[in-house]
């Protein structure tokens, strides 16, 4: 009997390898490459190319793609943009469920991926059906299929080409709960501006939020991220809209998702958040609230867009690298160049999508005393106004000088107010350097003065002259 057993178990193994062999045959042809190339290409609207597909052994066998290249669709051809290209890809079934009769993915492993942002836009734009071609019953829009998605993602070597051409390689491990939504995952930066920041996610349980009372809780997790020598951890949240009254001649919605959180970070060194900019250097601490609008019909853009922030901060050993504020004082003109050490730095930060505001801005420095509010569009052009006091000595008083913001965040400048200006020169005339600090306040004063009488628009700063 024993030896019928070994008999029979032996002839078993002889056939699974020979079929084994057999199909890693025909997976490796030209023809069946060919193939899921045209299906591939298809599927994506953009010609897809592969140098092997193979039989792997990772440590069970998977199918295994070499060299994938995913040019950009044909209507993005014009626009030169970089294809997307993977080194390896493996793809591992789930082998009890295939013993069950159902197909389900384990693992998707993927090394040395280029992903170019243009690309992948392109590729987004190409792959979304027509609204308007879709008919009532079909739902060109609908969620994927829980089933369909892979249990574990294994990223490596994957490098990001930003829109702006700024690169980040990193090492990233997701893995999924049987509901679909993530159970861990962790990002590490291997190079880049942000090289050796890593991020941690751990699923929780969801609790009910108080500023969304209409928001069923679904998911959430806490957060753990490691950046700047500093950390930045809190929960995250992810809950779902209320749903509205379904129109009987439409098909039901999709559901709107909503996501918020709490994060305080702790001696972050605030230029590795700036990086490759350097316009200030300190230990940040703040705690930051944070929600968005995640629509699947509306798209990536709209996500971006909904995104808001609002942190209070405070930094450590500030040094603002680009302006020296006692020059900017002393000299009441254009001040660029140099920098300002500040022993307290504070204040509100509040985003909205790619827009920032600083709000409520107070920094000390020795004799000086700065405050003020500063805007930053999407094309990091700075805007605002700022009051920098500066005390003379013992007996002699203070100057307080009225100052715009400008330039960028790489060049920043500050500049007199055209009203201030003018008070300025009058200001020096009557009496040089007390009197020129005092006729720029005095001539600020005025020129506000003279707005709400009249019903005027914003002053505008003095444009700074050609360098």
């Amino acid at each position: 009997m024993r030896k019928a057993w070994l008999i029979g178990l032996g002839g078993v193994l002889v056939l699974g390898g020979t079929g084994l062999v057999v199909l890693s045959q025909w997976l490796g042809s030209d023809d069946f490459r060919q193939r899921v190339q045209v299906l591939a290409s298809g599927a994506l609207g953009a010609p897809v190319q592969m140098e092997r597909i193979s039989l792997d052994f990772r440590p069970w066998p998977a199918l295994g793609i070499s060299a994938l290249v995913v040019q950009p669709p044909e209507k993005a051809v014009r626009t030169r943009l970089e294809p997307v290209t993977v080194g390896r890809v493996a793809l591992q079934p789930d082998y009890a469920a295939l013993l069950g009769g159902r197909f389900r993915l384990a693992i998707l492993h993927v090394d040395d991926a280029v992903l170019p942002q243009g690309a992948l836009l392109a590729l987004s734009a190409a792959i979304a059906p027509d609204a308007s071609a879709s008919t009532g019953e079909s739902r060109p829009d609908a969620l994927p299929d829980v089933a369909l998605l892979p249990r574990e993602v294994l990223l490596r070597r994957l490098r990001w080409i930003s829109l702006a051409g700024v690169r980040h390689t990193v090492d990233a491990d997701l893995r999924l709960a049987t509901d679909g939504w993530p159970q861990r995952a962790g990002v590490r930066v291997l190079e880049g501006a942000y090289r050796q920041a890593s991020l941690q996610l751990e699923r929780q349980a969801p609790e009910a939020s108080s500023s969304a009372e209409s928001a069923v809780p679904v998911a959430a997790w806490q957060l753990s991220a490691r950046i700047g020598g500093g950390t930045v951890d809190g929960p995250l949240r992810w809950s779902r809209q209320a749903e509205r009254p379904a129109d009987r001649k439409r098909p039901a919605p999709l559901p709107v998702w909503l996501v918020q959180g709490e994060l305080v970070t702790r001696q972050v060194e605030v230029s590795s958040l700036t990086a490759p900019g350097r316009t200030l250097t300190g230990r940040l601490q703040a705690s930051t609230e944070l929600s968005a609008r995640v629509d699947p019909a509306a798209g990536t853009d709209a996500l971006l867009r909904s995104l808001r922030t609002q942190t209070r901060f405070q930094i450590d050993g500030a040094v603002l690298h680009g302006i020296d504020l006692a020059r900017a004082v002393t000299t009441v003109g254009l001040s660029r160049g140099g920098e300002t050490s500040l022993d307290t730095l504070a204040g509100q930060v509040n985003t909205r999508g790619a827009a920032i505001e600083l709000q409520n801005l107070v920094a000390t420095s020795g004799v000086l005393a700065a405050t003020g509010d500063v805007a930053i569009s999407p094309a990091r052009a700075l805007s605002g106004r700022v009051r920098v006091d500066m005390t003379r000595g013992a007996g002699a008083g203070t100057l307080g000088v009225p100052l715009a913001v400008g330039g960028t965040l790489d060049d920043p400048s500050v500049t007199l107010t055209r009203s201030a200006l003018l008070g300025a020169a009058i200001g020096t005339a009557l009496m040089p350097g007390v009197g020129t600090s005092a006729g720029a306040n005095l001539g600020d004063r005025l020129g506000e003065s003279i707005k709400g009488l009249f019903g005027g628009g914003q002053d505008k700063p003095r444009p700074a002259p050609n360098r």
